[in-house]
């Protein structure tokens, strides 16, 4: 069932349209996302947290959701809005539909908005904070409530989404029953993963390139993750901003100094360029999408990458020995670097993309490549 409802930015634009999911107002940081599938993992991925996102296809929800396809075991973002919410669930996998599902994680969604001028305001604005409200009648106040709310830059948002406690992770990708393609590779390898929010399609690809994975919450001292005797160490995607994750950038110094492998995506990507003495900024819109061109400038192959971020290393502020492996070939942003000599690099951007595109996928194996020279 559908309300009137309303998405307020904080530079005073009002988006007025029919409300789906929970009747309740939420505030976050509005940000645009320009995939055209994989909306379920995109409002579940960790990385949301705090953002409602914005989607640019014009129709969201025809494949409703499934329990196979979560990056979380919930909703994450803050809110949803898109342009026309499928009145139609299409899909043998289909569990349930969108708005039931939003409705039962307590999460508001918006439909029947002009996405496009949204989305023109927040690329020519940059990101900014906004409300999803039922409260129509009241937009003064909202807009007052939303101009009062925290701004991204200097937050830490990983104790929302870190796990509570350590696990192990043993579930591969997701194979249909008549895949015939290679079998599962032994597990032979371990490695410990910080979780800062991850995603789960992460850990399967970890599981898939033959690791025993042991997920650790995101304040774990690198002591106590140096004793699990591991063979390469992981750091996950997360929200907020890098900088201010400072107990996550000083266990990262000494499990570089360690020896053993380090590999970082997004935030991870953000805290190890921390913890080698770089420094981080804020993107004015972010990269959100599963269309972004990246460079690999080891191999001289551009991919198609899917990204999910909002802050970025200063490429003047890496020190010597850290070497650019990766550009953002929209605006030449550092989207990959490694450590000359040593068994560490990050990588920007999501090659688990989930639902894809695989492009970057090899960047696991290359992980799995460097635990095994280590442990020769």
């Amino acid at each position: 069932m559908t309300y009137p409802a309303a998405l307020v930015l904080e530079n005073g634009n009002v988006y007025r349209g029919n409300g789906y999911g929970a009747r309740v107002e939420s505030i976050g940081e509005v940000v645009f996302n320009t995939s055209i599938t994989g909306y379920q993992e995109i409002v579940s991925d960790p990385s949301y947290c705090g953002q409602i996102v914005v989607m640019t296809a014009p129709q969201i929800g025809n494949v409703g959701v499934n329990r196979e396809d979560l990056e979380s075991r919930k909703i994450a973002c803050a809110g949803l809005a898109v342009r026309e919410l499928s009145p139609v669930i299409a899909s043998w996998r289909a569990d349930g539909g969108l708005a039931d599902w939003l409705a039962a994680s307590s999460v508001p969604g918006i439909d029947g908005i002009d996405t496009r001028a949204l989305t023109r305001a927040i690329r020519d604005g940059g990101a900014m904070r906004g409300a999803i409200t039922p409260h129509v009648e009241e937009i003064a106040a909202v807009l007052a409530r939303v101009r009062a709310a925290p701004v991204m830059d200097g937050l830490d948002l990983v104790p929302r989404v870190t796990c509570a406690a350590r696990y192990e992770w043993t579930e591969p990708s997701w194979r249909a029953t008549d895949d015939s393609g290679p079998p599962p590779r032994p597990i032979d390898r371990h490695v410990v993963a910080y979780d800062f929010g991850l995603k789960q399609n992460i850990l399967r690809q970890l599981v898939d390139i033959g690791c025993k994975v042991t997920v650790v919450p995101a304040t774990t001292s690198a002591k106590d993750a140096l004793a699990l005797g591991a063979d390469g160490y992981f750091l996950s995607n997360g929200p907020g901003d890098p900088a201010a994750v400072t107990y996550a950038v000083a266990a990262t110094k000494e499990l570089c100094a360690s020896g053993r492998p380090v590999f970082g995506i997004c935030l991870g990507h953000q805290i190890l360029a921390l913890a080698l003495g770089g420094k981080t900024f804020k993107l004015s819109f972010g990269h959100h999408g599963g269309n972004h061109p990246v460079l690999d400038r080891t191999t001289g192959k551009v991919e198609i990458t899917s990204q999910n971020h909002g802050f970025a290393v200063d490429p003047s502020s890496l020190p010597p020995g850290v070497t650019v492996t990766h550009e953002n070939l929209f605006d030449h942003s550092i989207e990959g670097f490694a450590v000359e000599g040593k068994p560490i690099f990050g990588i920007q951007y999501h090659p688990e993309a989930s639902p894809g595109p695989h492009d970057a996928r090899y960047l696991f194996g290359r992980f799995r490549d460097l635990i095994d020279r280590a442990t020769r």
